[in-house]
């Protein structure tokens, strides 16, 4: 029999083989609307300003469409683990169909509604002439965003991680290419921005197409759209639609009550939380991972290894939350230098980063959870319990707020709001429930 620590040993070089490229795959992503901004930025303000407006806008769209790719990790992964890759490769393809008809859907309803959408997000009469343009060009790019969602989640669930980061990597580097030669050399302004990142994102769909098409012929799955298919992917991603969604307003709240507070709570409200964002994605890669090795182990109705690989990918997860909280707590010191000469904004960005770090344990094991439910197919229990710390954390929030508790009030409701999300996903993991096995949840 194997020992637990040859057991452990297994699950470590699984985890990591697919949490590594993962995390490669995350960070390259933001990269796509970072080049545009340096290169957009040598327009002037009012171009740079209105790429920010339209990137918010287009960066909701895609976070609330994020069910693409992760319904159809966990529906692959279980066709796989029940050992039917032709099954898992049509489940794929179903959910790229899905994708393609709602990008396309996007455009159509989007088109008309630019200036409104411009105009919600308060744009300055400067600014929103270039919000629209870039806004209504980037739209065309939507159906190629969405099924790189959708590829993603089928070599994820077919335990690929490693093409996805390939794919990002060259996706980044045509975008900037084509963001050089559009605005720099032909001089298109901020369309060729735009142009640039539709052309790029297309590409990069046409890649994903390309190689589910190989698999598609590989394992004799048919390409045609099937109804029944869509619904099934149509229905698995509700809950996780509604579980987005109610992160993202727990992420517009925030925001917006730290521009309330004022020009320097705002300012260190940005940077504490893109400090934040960026160990998010260290430890959505293990989540990632966890989606598809979850999913597998329970296509392959193995509950106890199932049971066996969530406890190390949660003890993953306390370790990787307690050294990021240390790293934060040893920079700290100098970290706010990097950012801001401003004293106030410094005072109170180390007050921030004090409870940042001090939340990693909590995120590290709230992620790997959620990762975990969602390679489950638990998007239901999900949509509830987010919903649920969604509700906690805005009375806490505006209480607070109203109450003068600052910034650092603000974090502790964001903590508060964490720690409601490791209640409600602790008590799931502990029970059975959440286990079905199956090739079909």
């Amino acid at each position: 029999m194997s020992t637990p620590r040859r057991l452990a040993s297994a699950h470590d070089r699984e985890i990591l083989r697919l949490a590594v490229p993962a995390f490669g795959a995350l960070v390259a992503e933001p990269l796509f609307l970072l080049s545009d901004s340096a290169i957009v930025g040598r327009l002037g303000t009012a171009p740079l300003g209105g790429l920010g407006v339209a990137g918010q806008a287009l960066s909701t769209l895609v976070y609330l469409c994020v069910f693409l790719a992760y319904g159809t990790t966990a529906g692959v992964a279980r066709q796989v683990g029940a050992g039917d890759i032709r099954a898992a490769v049509r489940q794929g393809i179903d959910g790229m169909w899905l994708a393609l008809a709602i990008g396309v859907a996007l455009i159509v309803i989007g088109l008309p509604l630019v200036p409104a959408v411009v105009d919600a997000f308060g744009a300055s009469a400067d600014v929103a002439p270039y919000a629209e343009t870039y806004l209504r060009v980037s739209l065309f790019g939507i159906p190629g965003m969405l099924i790189v969602l959708a590829g993603t989640g089928v070599l994820r669930g077919l335990q690929d991680t490693r093409t996805p980061l390939v794919v990002s990597i060259g996706g980044f580097s045509l975008n900037l290419l084509l963001n050089v030669l559009f605005v720099l050399v032909l001089e298109w302004g901020i369309a060729g921005s735009a142009w640039g990142t539709v052309v790029a994102q297309t590409a990069s769909a046409a890649v994903y197409v390309a190689v589910v098409l190989r698999a598609a012929r590989r394992h004799g799955a048919p390409v045609r759209p099937d109804m029944v298919g869509l619904r099934t992917s149509a229905t698995a991603g509700f809950g996780l639609l509604v579980r987005t969604a109610a992160l993202r307003i727990v992420l517009i709240v925030g925001t917006s009550i730290a521009a309330r507070m004022g020009d320097e709570e705002i300012a260190a409200y940005q940077v504490g939380f893109q400090v934040w964002t960026l160990l998010v994605f260290a430890l959505d890669a293990i989540a990632i991972a966890g989606q598809a090795i979850t999913g597998r182990y329970l296509g392959a109705s193995d509950l106890a290894g199932t049971r066996a690989v969530t406890r190390r990918m949660v003890w993953w997860g306390v370790v990787c939350g307690v050294a990021f909280g240390l790293l934060i707590l040893a920079v700290r010191p100098w970290l706010p230098g990097l950012f801001t000469s401003d004293d106030g904004v410094r005072d109170l960005l180390l007050a921030s980063l004090l409870v940042v770090a001090l939340l990693q344990p909590v995120a590290g094991v709230v992620f790997v959870l959620d990762g975990i439910l969602i390679g489950a197919g638990d998007g239901a229990y999900l949509a509830v319990t987010t919903l649920i710390a969604t509700v906690v954390f805005l009375p806490a929030a505006i209480v607070l707020y109203r109450t003068d508790a600052g910034l650092t009030g603000l974090w502790a409701a964001i903590g508060l709001w964490m720690l409601t999300r490791l209640l409600t996903l602790g008590l799931r993991a502990r029970g059975d429930r959440w286990m079905v096995t199956g090739a079909v949840r």
